[in-house]
């Protein structure tokens, strides 16, 4: 990668205008290296470490801004953090991606990522809470029309039993003849009514299997019709209560697809699809009650075990990957065989580290070893940490 030059007063200044746009205090732009009164000695070694801490941080993420001359947004700059602190995987390996391609990011490089991670921030659990708002919406309002509908029959009733009374008292009588009508005439309207909210009433649990419908669809990827990464993310909370109140072991798997550019270039997108169909029917014979298979993104698959020992988890990935290695694949297009296509994998204990999202982390970067070290492989996380 290459860095643009700037001179340190230069930077400086970009720097705390950048503070200045984004809302930073004058305290921080003092971390910044931005001209301020001289800090005031606080006598706590603890806390000066933390500014240099955050000195350096801010520093480093100016420095990337300007390596790819990158506006000075706040869109930019939060990106840039999460990439550095690798405080969101998703950003980070999408950037690493395209550093690892193209070799620098663009503005818009920057902005379709942002936007494909916030589009993907909408679906399922956002939406499934909506959709969760909507249905108990639903449950009250056919609540409402079940009990207006069993009001109005009781209320058709007496007028249609008083009705009859009065013209059995007085059936020649002018104004009781009219009061007959009316009634008789109300007696109808009520019953209109009733057959409006019985429609009413079935358009409404059809609404509400046209939205469970929808949930299942916002939680699987649409391609190999396994579960997407967000409906991972809920399996991986439910199943890390599940295996601590059970005393159980729980270990996590990342899979990606090698070569999986070449590929597409070689065979074209569809033969590419076939190929994420496949590799995803292979992994998902391995998924179980215990067991989760969901596709991360792209070409890369996750894989959750819950009741088996690290050592245990590894096998039965490198089993499949060795079990994808033997397969002959054939473009349906021209009827050739395909090159092999195998898959990398990392592996690492969920209760190894302090939070899931650390043991992700730790999966990725065995799996990113396993692809330096040959590709068609499968490391264990602590393992991989070593070497």
């Amino acid at each position: 990668m290459s860095a643009v030059h700037a001179s340190s007063d230069g930077l400086g200044g970009r720097l705390a205008k950048l503070g200045r746009l984004l809302g930073i205090s004058e305290a921080q732009n003092e971390l910044a290296g931005a001209p301020a009164q001289p800090a005031r000695d606080v006598g706590n070694a603890h806390m000066r470490r933390e500014v240099e801490r955050r000195r350096t941080l801010y520093d480093d993420v100016g420095t990337f801004l300007f390596a790819h001359d990158l506006d000075l947004t706040p869109l930019n700059f939060g990106l840039a953090l999460d990439y550095i602190t690798g405080n969101d995987l998703a950003i980070e390996k999408a950037v690493r991606a395209i550093l690892s391609d193209k070799g620098r990011l663009s503005n818009s490089i920057a902005e379709q990522i942002i936007a494909e991670q916030r589009a993907e921030e909408m679906t399922p659990d956002t939406l499934g809470v909506m959709l969760d708002e909507m249905e108990a919406n639903l449950h009250q309002l056919t609540g409402i029309a079940e009990r207006s509908t069993s009001n109005a029959k009781d209320f058709g009733a007496a007028l249609q039993q008083q009705a009859a009374e009065l013209t059995k008292d007085d059936a020649g009588g002018d104004a009781i003849g009219k009061l007959v009508a009316l009634t008789r005439g109300m007696i109808e309207k009520t019953r209109e009514v009733e057959a409006r909210m019985r429609e009413g009433q079935k358009q409404t649990r059809l609404l509400q299997k046209n939205l469970e419908t929808a949930r299942k669809a916002a939680e699987q990827d649409h391609l190999t019709g396994l579960p997407n990464r967000r409906a991972f993310e809920n399996a991986l909370r439910d199943e890390v209560q599940a295996a601590r109140e059970n005393g159980e072991p729980l270990s996590i798997a990342f899979c990606d697809i090698d070569h999986f550019k070449h590929i597409n270039d070689q065979h074209g997108h569809d033969a590419g699809d076939r190929v994420l169909k496949f590799v995803a029917g292979l992994l998902a014979r391995i998924s179980g009650d215990k067991a989760h298979v969901a596709r991360h993104g792209g070409e890369e698959f996750v894989i959750l075990f819950r009741g088996l020992a690290l050592s245990d988890a590894a096998r039965i990935v490198d089993d499949a990957r060795a079990d994808m290695a033997e397969r002959n694949l054939v473009d349906r297009k021209t009827g050739e065989r395909m090159d092999q296509v195998t898959f990398s994998g990392g592996v690492a204990d969920v209760f190894a580290y302090s939070e899931p999202r650390d043991a992700l982390k730790a999966a990725d970067r065995a799996l990113y070893l396993a692809k330096e070290h040959g590709r068609n492989r499968v490391y264990i996380a602590s393992e991989a940490s070593e070497e």
